[in-house]
């Protein structure tokens, strides 16, 4: 009796937790839109440009942190603070592939790497 019931519990679990993830947008997880593509590059060192106006070109260059449906979260290269950026006006996205930054810690360590004391 015991048995059964824990296999029941692990059941409703299991569905519980397929619900959950068909509850995510597929903009967020299927790779053919900008937010699910951009999600699988959390961390990454990039350059963002976006359109400002009709002819107005603005870039902010950071490790992105978090995607979602309408914004992207990039950590500035400059003094490490959260930029919110509007994920419709971007216009060209530059992603390094020399390495994946985990936090501003880890670059400064990497930035120091060629001091000699």
């Amino acid at each position: 009796m015991a048995i059964s019931n824990e296999n029941n519990i692990s059941q409703r679990e299991n569905r519980q937790g397929e619900q959950q993830q068909n509850n995510t947008p597929e903009i967020l997880t299927n790779p053919i839109y900008t937010p699910a593509f951009l999600r699988e590059q959390i961390g990454k060192l990039m350059r963002v440009e976006f359109l400002i106006g009709t002819n107005n070109l603005v870039d902010r260059i950071g490790i992105l942190e978090d995607v979602g449906a309408s914004y992207i979260l990039l950590r500035s290269f400059e003094n490490d603070s959260l930029v919110y950026c509007d994920i419709y006006s971007i216009k060209f996205i530059t992603i390094s592939t020399t390495g994946v930054y985990g936090n501003m810690n880890n670059m400064n360590n990497m930035n120091n790497r060629y001091h000699y004391y």
